[in-house]
């Protein structure tokens, strides 16, 4: 099984002013998370936009960050679609690119049934011979990936792990608990990844590393080496600004926190809206512990 750990950013996309991927900003971007220490990428997921691009714009953003990834980085692949078809035919073009996984919510819209989840991501599985992360985030999908197709999905060799992203801790420290050695724990709720943490997660697939890379690899690291207090301290400095960016316009936000840093990467495509002012200087004030980060 291949085994995830660290920090795994889920990249944002960087357009230019009209409204194009800005690959130059995205190489300066994926250099700056590289010297923090993150261990892989995670492109064309939610934050990234995913939805809002071309199928052949998201195939230029994964075959860019493909070419940037180095020996020993992994490589995870956002391949959502409304439909099993769909997802079927990104996730067999982002294997030809060289992936190691792909990460995959419930198609959305259709709110599935657990016995059409387990359907999907079965014939997923049986299509493409690839490594599923599953993404379970019921606030976004509404619905959740349950135990019933969990239990069903956890010993497909594939099925690899489950980012979990309900911001429910008993759900993760379930998840720990009855899939122990049968599914990986990816921690997908930022604002209590230390938590995760002490329940088992090896790795975080992490939206905030786009704007707070030096701080969450630190923690990271700190965790790693068994300094859990050390790890609790960074946790409890970020959590001010992981809080706000929970609180909405989280991928606009993102994308302020990457200009905050001198990393800028440009706006959201529509239908995201701008920040107020308002929302700016709230962020700005949250982020200022991040922007001191020695």
């Amino acid at each position: 099984m291949l085994k995830l750990s660290g920090v795994m950013p889920a990249l944002v996309t960087p357009f230019d002013a009209e409204g194009k991927i800005d690959f130059a900003a995205f190489e300066k971007h994926l250099a700056m998370l590289r010297k923090a220490g993150v261990s892989g990428w995670v492109p064309c997921g939610s934050s990234g936009e995913y939805s809002l691009m071309s199928d052949a714009e998201r195939d230029s953003v994964l075959e860019f960050v493909a070419g940037f990834a180095g020996p020993g980085e992994t490589l995870i692949a956002g391949t959502n679609a409304p439909s099993t078809a769909g997802v079927i035919a990104n996730t067999l073009r982002a294997k030809a690119m060289g992936y190691h996984a792909v990460l995959l919510a419930v198609p959305f819209y259709t709110k599935p049934t657990q016995a059409e989840i387990i359907r999907h991501f079965t014939a997923v599985v049986d299509a493409t011979d690839m490594n599923i992360v599953l993404y379970s985030y019921p606030g976004k999908d509404g619905v959740e990936i349950e135990y019933e197709a969990l239990d069903a999905l956890a010993d497909n060799p594939r099925i690899i792990g489950i980012k979990e992203s309900s911001g429910v801790m008993q759900r993760a420290i379930g998840i720990a608990t009855r899939y122990a050695g049968r599914l990986q724990l990816v921690s997908g709720s930022d604002d209590i990844a230390w938590d995760f943490m002490q329940w088992g997660a090896d790795s975080w697939i992490c939206g905030p590393a786009n704007c707070m890379a030096a701080p969450v690899c630190e923690m990271d690291a700190a965790f790693r080496k068994g300094d859990h207090a050390r790890a609790k301290e960074i946790m409890q400095a970020l959590w001010p600004a992981m809080n706000v960016l929970e609180s909405g316009k989280f991928v606009q936000k993102l994308k302020y926190g990457c200009e905050l840093q001198g990393n800028p990467v440009g706006e959201c495509r529509m239908p995201f809206g701008p920040l107020t002012d308002a929302e700016k200087a709230e962020f700005a004030a949250a982020m200022q512990v991040v922007v001191d980060w020695k």
